[in-house]
């Protein structure tokens, strides 16, 4: 078995595509429009299954905002350089509507460098320094 992708509901399926195509260099994998069933969905990833895991963005005609509970956690990108990455992301993230909400530092207990940004929808992105 393996994960194959990770589902978000967004509340603009462009932005969300600009803010992980631009601001996190994924790229845009498939679109699919079902205008009966009354929502779009966008993958996006660093590569196609079956050998990467792939986000569906998905955006339901007429929702604009999502209450994103208290189960959810979050997402981990793994990144050469975590403040490098977070100076590289800053300007855009914020233009497309993105923060990054734990500068770069070790984590909690140990010496892993991570940072933490959202995307315009609130989701919590891990950036987790591994230089293998």
């Amino acid at each position: 078995m393996r994960i194959l992708h990770t589902m978000l509901r967004v509340g603009d399926l462009q932005r969300s595509i600009r803010f992980y195509t631009e601001v996190l260099g994924m790229t845009l994998l498939r679109t699919t429009e079902r205008p009966e069933q009354k929502y779009d969905l966008a993958f996006v990833g660093y590569g196609r299954n079956p050998e990467h895991a792939e986000i569906e963005l998905t955006y339901n005609h007429g929702v604009a905002a999502y209450e994103l509970g208290t189960a959810f956690g979050h997402i981990a990108i793994g990144v050469v350089d975590v403040a490098a990455t977070c100076t590289a992301v800053r300007a855009k993230a914020a233009a497309l509507g993105g923060a990054i909400t734990r500068e770069p530092g070790p984590v909690q207990g140990g010496t892993t460098m991570i940072a933490f940004i959202t995307d315009p929808d609130g989701y919590k992105i891990e950036l987790i320094e591994r230089r293998d």
